[in-house]
C-alpha cells in the first residue's frame, strides 16, 4: 500500500500547485478517486486513483501527464494491482485538426505484463464540436515493447485507433463512450481493444461523481492460461481544478 499512499500525496500536491496557478489559465488539472472498504463476513478493499495534467505552452501547443493505480484485496490477500502514466503533446493546426505524440507505461501483473511501453505520434479530427454532441477521431503509430510475468517479452510497430463521443446533458454533466484498438503489424492475432462507458454528474464547479464501466480485451493474453477480459465497474469523486 505504500505505493498507493504515495499515488495519493502526488494527486493532493498536483491540485495544490495547479490551484495557484488558475489566474493565468494555461493549467488545469482533474483527478479522479475511489476507495472501498467493507469487513464482516468478507474483507474487500478497493483503491483507485487517476490524476490527468494539462499544461498550455501556446494556443497551439498543449501537453498532458496522466497517470493512475489500481490496487484490490480480499480477505488479506491482494488480487488487483496495476499502475500506468502517459505523456502526450498535441499541435493543433487548426480547431478540428491536430496531431501528437506520445509515450506511454503501464504495468499489470495479474493480466500478465511486468511492463508495457508505448512511444508514437499521430493525428485527430474533432468531427463534431458541441455545444451537445461531440466526436473525436484518432489514428497513430506505436513502437512497442513488452514484457511479460512468464519471463519473456516482445518488441513491435503497431498502430493505434480511437474514437471518444460525448453528449453534453448540461455544461457539467454528460455521458461518454470511447473504444481504442492497439494493434501488431507483425501478428495479426495480437491486439488489444480497450472502452469506457462512463456517465458525469457535476456536484458544484470542482466536484463531480462520475460512473464508469471499463472494458480491457487482450485477444492473445501472456501467458495464454489468462482472461482475454478485465472489466472495472466503478463509482468514482472527480475534482476539477
Amino acid at each position: 500500500m505504500r505505493g498507493m499512499r504515495f499515488l495519493i500525496a502526488l494527486l493532493v500536491v498536483f491540485a495544490m500547485s495547479t490551484g495557484g496557478y488558475a489566474e493565468e489559465k494555461k493549467w488545469s488539472d482533474e483527478a479522479e478517486l475511489s476507495f472501498v472498504d467493507t469487513g464482516g463476513n468478507t474483507d474487500v478493499t478497493t483503491l483507485s486513483a487517476k490524476n490527468l495534467l494539462k499544461y498550455k505552452f501556446t494556443e497551439k501547443l498543449h501537453a498532458g501527464w496522466k497517470l493512475g493505480a489500481l490496487y484490490g484485496e480480499s480477505d488479506d490477500e491482494k488480487n488487483a494491482e496495476s499502475y500506468f502514466t502517459e505523456l502526450r503533446l498535441d499541435y493543433l493546426f487548426t480547431e478540428r485538426f491536430y496531431s501528437y505524440a506520445t509515450g506511454r507505461w503501464m504495468k499489470d501483473e495479474f493480466a500478465g505484463i511486468d511492463s508495457r511501453y508505448y512511444l508514437g505520434p499521430g493525428a485527430g479530427y474533432q468531427f463534431l464540436n458541441g455545444p451537445k454532441h461531440f466526436l473525436v477521431s484518432e489514428a497513430g503509430l506505436n513502437y512497442v515493447k513488452e514484457e511479460y510475468t512468464d519471463n519473456t517479452d516482445k518488441d513491435y510497430f503497431g498502430g493505434r485507433a480511437f474514437a471518444k463521443y460525448e453528449y453534453a446533458f448540461t455544461e457539467k454533466n454528460k455521458f461518454s463512450q470511447s473504444v481504442e484498438l492497439l494493434y501488431d503489424f507483425d501478428d495479426s492475432e495480437n491486439y488489444n481493444v480497450n472502452s469506457e462507458t462512463a456517465l458525469i454528474s457535476a456536484l458544484s464547479d470542482y466536484l463531480s461523481l462520475k460512473a464508469s464501466y471499463v472494458i480491457k480485451y487482450d485477444n492473445q493474453p501472456v501467458p495464454e492460461t489468462l482472461e482475454e477480459t478485465d472489466t472495472v465497474l466503478g463509482v468514482t469523486l472527480v475534482v476539477n481544478l
